[in-house]
């Protein structure tokens, strides 16, 4: 809420599919291929060439809707949206206009505003209502070359036509856009978690678009909203509706209208920028694909896509906090992704909860990032990560100590036990050798033995720093410390 307005915003993701062919053809998806080379009669909508529905796409179609907490149709229809763009090479998009896929889900997503280093204030739950997950062929890419002030080429590129895609249309239920900026990542984690897109923004499998508008607080007709287009990033997103809140306000205010268009958002001037004025749903001339048969799917199926799910990354949260008594932040952490929440259940287990997850999220993810690694690429495994837990814990090595030795770990791949016998690390617990040290180092300061006696304790220090030098560090300190305070009070 921005001195007395309110923004309305409506979120539309298109997520590419994780198949290995298209929608309707057998040619493939790979990404980064020579241009136009994976493309067939079919995908390139040559006379006399049909469709025939790919089935794995239907099925990560349904992982994606019960992910998100969606109502599977048992049937539902193909639908051709008509409109002529360049990397349209029938003219069409085979599309679902009246009779979704799915439908009406209800998502419960954790969010948050910001300060202006980006850093989360308070949390708090947030439901979206999802209006429709359809599937459609995603159209091919136009590649610009050049400046417009001198010689400007473009080319199209059609291997990602054809590509399934899952269009995900919530409400207009966002009315900030860092709320905007939380359901796109929970969207990207479920869809990620589930396999049903790779969701990977850099590489355009996953594309979202912002319908904004701004009305006046208490006002319950909505303004008239502008479509963001080609938002490549999450935080591009959040930084182009932030922009476009302000500009509608300040248009408003001045005594000017907003206009229905759809923008772009130039990120390096930062702001948007007109693309062109916005089509309606009835423009397209949506009608039935004669080519295809309505899609029928029976409740059986569902739920068999259903019980073969893993857990949601919510649902792991939940149990996180409760069964391994983790802070709300930690348990969010560790369900980023399903390969780092495996990772830490697998430590907890091969050590303890609370210092698997201390651990994990303090020292081996700070290594991970630094080297681009994801968990499930650790050259420290989760079992030996829980050893070094216990290994500090049992005080076999101090805490510092255990922190040079998981940077050799993560260097070597050896095992702790291992990596602490190679840097000599490993610590003196045996009370009788660690006795003899003390004995001889008393003996060795017999004045400052007398003053602590004297009343002097702050020398209790000094001792500890002589036993650990003759021990060369290898003393354990707990040992040390008890061994210390009995002889020390012994006359």
């Amino acid at each position: 809420m921005k001195n007395g307005w309110e923004a309305v915003i409506g979120l539309e993701i298109h997520a590419q599919l994780s198949t290995e062919s298209k929608i309707f053809c057998g040619c493939s998806t790979r990404f980064g291929d020579e241009p136009n080379s994976n493309t067939c009669p079919v995908c390139l909508g040559l006379p006399g060439s049909l469709p025939v529905l790919n089935r794995r796409a239907v099925e990560l179609g349904a992982r994606a809707a019960l992910s998100l907490g969606l109502h599977v149709n048992e049937v539902s229809i193909f639908a051709r949206k008509n409109y002529f763009y360049p990397d349209l090479p029938k003219g069409y998009q085979i599309s679902q206009y009246d009779r979704p896929f799915s439908e009406k889900g209800l998502l419960e997503i954790m969010t948050a505003e910001r300060d202006e280093g980006g850093h989360a204030r308070e949390w708090r739950p947030m439901q979206i209502r999802i209006t429709r997950l359809h599937l459609e062929e995603d159209a091919g890419k136009n590649v610009h070359e050049g400046l417009p002030e001198t010689e400007r080429y473009s080319y199209i590129d059609l291997n990602r036509a054809g590509t399934p895609l899952a269009e995900i249309v919530t409400e207009p239920d966002f009315r900030t856009s860092w709320e905007a900026y939380d359901y796109v990542n929970h969207v990207r984690r479920a869809l990620q978690w589930v396999g049903a897109s790779d969701a990977d923004m850099e590489k355009g499998n996953l594309r979202c678009e912002a319908n904004v508008s701004v009305r006046r607080i208490g006002e319950e007709k909505f303004g008239t909203k502008v479509e963001l287009k080609n938002l490549n990033s999450v935080r591009f997103m959040q930084r182009a509706i932030e922009f476009e809140i302000e500009r509608q306000i300040a248009l408003i205010e001045s005594g000017g209208k907003v206009t229905q268009e759809t923008r772009l958002w130039d990120e390096r001037a930062g702001q948007t920028r007109v693309m062109r004025s916005k089509e309606e749903a009835h423009d397209y001339r949506y009608f039935p694909e004669p080519d295809l048969q309505p899609l029928t799917v029976a409740a059986e199926w569902v739920e068999q896509i259903r019980s073969s799910m893993p857990e949601l990354p919510d649902a792991r949260r939940g149990r996180f906090t409760e069964q391994y008594e983790l802070s709300f932040s930690d348990a969010s952490l560790f369900v980023r992704d399903a390969a780092l929440a495996d990772f830490y259940e697998r430590a907890a287990a091969a050590s303890n909860p609370r210092g698997a997850a201390n651990w994990l999220k303090g020292e081996l993810l700070r290594e991970l990032d630094a080297a681009g690694r994801q968990a499930d690429e650790s050259p420290v495994s989760p079992e030996e990560l829980g050893a070094l837990v216990r290994a500090v814990e049992e005080g076999r090595i101090s805490g510092k100590q255990g922190k040079d030795v998981l940077v050799e770990m993560f260097k070597t791949g050896k095992g702790a036990s291992r990596t602490i016998e190679d840097l000599g690390l490993a610590q003196v617990s045996d009370a009788g050798e660690i006795e003899k040290i003390v004995s001889g180092v008393l003996a060795a300061n017999p004045q400052q033995l007398e003053a602590y006696r004297g009343g002097k304790e702050a020398l209790f220090g000094f001792f500890v720093g002589q036993v650990m030098k003759a021990s060369k560090g290898k003393a354990n300190p707990k040992v040390v410390n008890e061994l210390l305070q009995k002889k020390l009070k012994a006359e």
